[in-house]
């Protein structure tokens, strides 16, 4: 059975999940690099969510490229390459953050209830909606962002086992591990970058 579903794998999802699992790695070493393996993965992975009618994934991913660009950027300030300090999300960054999640949330289901055919909006939107903060704290290199994009890839496993997508539920629960250790990580650089000013 395993043979087989590997077999069925198309190479856009092998290419995307090996690209986005690269990001993850670099993006828990607090290595800049993440993001241009992030863009790679996500292109790939825009491809395979359109095909498997994963509207609100879909969206997602390109919310991803834009917040990727914009770490990239903000990661290295432009043109004098140093990198921000992460620090702790502030009461107005999980103001911010939990108005991510609910407006996101309601927007997509509203969309996927209304204007597609989808199976499951709810799971599909609570990913979404979750990751959208998660994404927008570790642009802005907030320690909490681990957190926010954990919920995601908790929910995540089993929609992707759902649409078949098995190499994307591996994924998902790799990242939820990679995040685990990124948090502890980013914890530690952040005591360090206090200890060093």
């Amino acid at each position: 059975m395993i043979q087989e579903i590997l077999s069925q794998t198309s190479w856009l999802e092998w290419l995307g999940v090996y690209f986005s699992m690269l990001q993850v790695v670099l993006a828990s070493r607090n290595n800049s690099l993440n993001y241009l393996f992030g863009i790679a993965g996500i292109s790939l992975t825009l491809l395979v969510m359109a095909g498997s009618g994963l509207y609100a994934e879909f969206v997602l991913n390109l919310y991803y490229l834009v917040m990727s660009i914009y770490g990239w950027i903000y990661w290295l300030r432009g043109k004098e390459s140093a990198q921000m300090p992460i620090t702790r999300s502030s009461a107005k960054d999980w103001i911010m953050s939990v108005s991510i999640v609910l407006v996101s949330f309601v927007l997509f289901l509203l969309a996927l209830t209304q204007f597609t055919d989808s199976d499951v909006p709810v799971a599909d939107a609570l990913v979404s909606a979750f990751a959208w903060a998660g994404m927008w704290l570790m642009a802005r290199r907030k320690l909490e962002n681990w957190i926010l994009l954990n919920v995601s890839n908790l929910i995540a496993v089993p929609l992707m086992i759902h649409k078949d997508l098995y190499l994307y539920a591996i994924l998902s629960m790799f990242l939820f591990i990679v995040a685990v250790i990124g948090y502890f990580n980013w914890r530690r650089i952040m005591r360090q970058q206090k200890n060093d000013i």
